[in-house]
């Protein structure tokens, strides 16, 4: 397995992922993003990044972030999602790339990392719990669509 940046020949990969990751959260028709503007996201306006896992030249996870301000803690990390192929899971491939995500945080000066998880999601959840992180049941999510 090899953890690298993604390169434009991987956003098809990404895509699919992304559009997979919709499926297992019943979401799929909320999909509105093409592959073209992840392309143009990423490598014409550079709003996010993404660590891809690779097995045998296959993309078979990812790991989107970009960076946001806290008013209270400065620059932080927000993790938008870690997706892994149904059929790689349960093989480190999450591991690796929530690791290479901590460190690239700790390399670029951020105070910390950010993300959410479903509170349906119970693997993902015992999966978070391994490292040192608090779950927050205070806060509510906010949002607005265009």
């Amino acid at each position: 397995m090899t953890i690298r940046k993604s390169l434009p020949k991987d956003t098809p990969s990404i895509f699919n992922l992304i559009k997979e990751l919709a499926e297992f959260e019943n979401g799929l028709h909320h999909v509105t993003l093409t592959e073209e503007q992840l392309e143009k996201d990423k490598f014409e306006h550079q709003l996010y990044d993404c660590f891809v896992a690779e097995i045998e030249e296959k993309v078979v996870g990812i790991s989107l972030y970009y960076f946001r301000y806290s008013t209270w803690k400065g620059k932080k990390l927000y993790l938008e999602d870690i997706v892994i192929n149904e059929n790689f899971k349960r093989k480190g491939i999450g591991k690796a790339l929530l690791d290479a995500t901590i460190e690239e945080a700790k390399n670029t000066n951020c105070t910390g990392i950010m993300w959410q998880v479903l509170d349906w999601n119970e693997s993902a959840i015992e999966f978070y719990k391994k490292y040192p992180v608090t779950f927050d049941a205070e806060w509510l999510n906010v949002s607005m669509n265009f």
